[in-house]
């Protein structure tokens, strides 16, 4: 019996780089080790770093390609691993070519300067081709969702897709707080800035997808992660390329 319950395919920056290291830490979780960071000490900030990151912390830092779903009844994860390795697989890596810090809804996050078509196109594919794996939402589910106020075409895809933020409504962030009030947003912000000048200054990489589990914690962390591969898919001797397992699928 599995002891967790959702899945979900995220962008993770690279392992080792300086924008997935301060992400860990400012979270204060690791989802490609699975365990618990320390915070930075930064002792200039209106609220602790634990309290500001209490709300995003459990699923790691990531920018939503599809959203946490639960497995269809009649699916396993060994078919859903061969399903993310075949889509991956067929997609041309790329990068963002400006990111920035903002403010959206009153939580802060990092969010691409403009909005990148090949962006949108690989989460598109997410969300049609593994649209399969997802079981229906729940009645309770579903009220959570549209609780938040959605728009026609929002509810639409939320009934279709099970999640509201798709297509033409998606929109890339990597969530660093929870809602924070108006006097503490800009000090947060401000200090976030300073702290992450040298990887805001620079084009993110996307070159390959992350597989996440939930486990009985409530936490999410990497599953596998999959290489972007386009130009190999040409080549009949290649095959889907698993850059790193951190758990066995059970």
């Amino acid at each position: 019996m599995e002891c967790y319950s959702r899945y979900a395919i995220y962008f993770a920056p690279e392992q080792g780089s300086d924008l997935a290291n301060f992400g860990a830490s400012w979270l204060g979780w690791d989802a490609q080790s699975g365990q618990n960071a320390a915070h930075p000490i930064f002792d200039d900030l209106p609220v602790p770093v634990s309290e500001l990151t209490a709300t995003p912390r459990k699923y790691g830092f990531h920018g939503t390609l599809m959203a946490p779903f639960r497995l269809a009844y009649n699916k396993s994860v060994v078919d859903l691993n061969q399903a993310v390795a075949e889509l991956a697989y067929r997609q041309f890596p790329f990068e963002i070519e400006r990111i920035g810090l903002r403010s959206i809804g009153g939580f802060l996050a990092i969010t691409p300067e403009e909005r990148n078509a090949d962006l949108v196109a690989l989460a598109g594919a997410c969300v049609r081709e593994l649209d399969k794996f997802r079981a229906p939402l729940s009645n309770a589910d579903l009220l959570r969702r549209r609780s938040a106020n959605l728009t026609g075409p929002q509810d639409r895809y939320l009934t279709r897709w099970g999640y509201p933020y798709v297509f033409d409504e998606f929109q890339f962030h990597m969530t660093l707080s929870g809602k924070l009030v108006p006097d503490v947003i800009g000090p947060v912000q401000n200090r976030l800035q300073q702290a992450l000048a040298k990887p805001l200054a620079q084009p993110l990489p996307v070159r390959e997808i992350c597989l996440f589990r939930e486990d009985e914690d409530g936490r999410f962390y990497i599953l596998k992660r999959y290489a972007l591969n386009a130009l190999a898919a040409a080549r009949p001797e290649s095959r889907p390329k698993i850059l790193s397992e951190t758990h066995h699928f059970g």
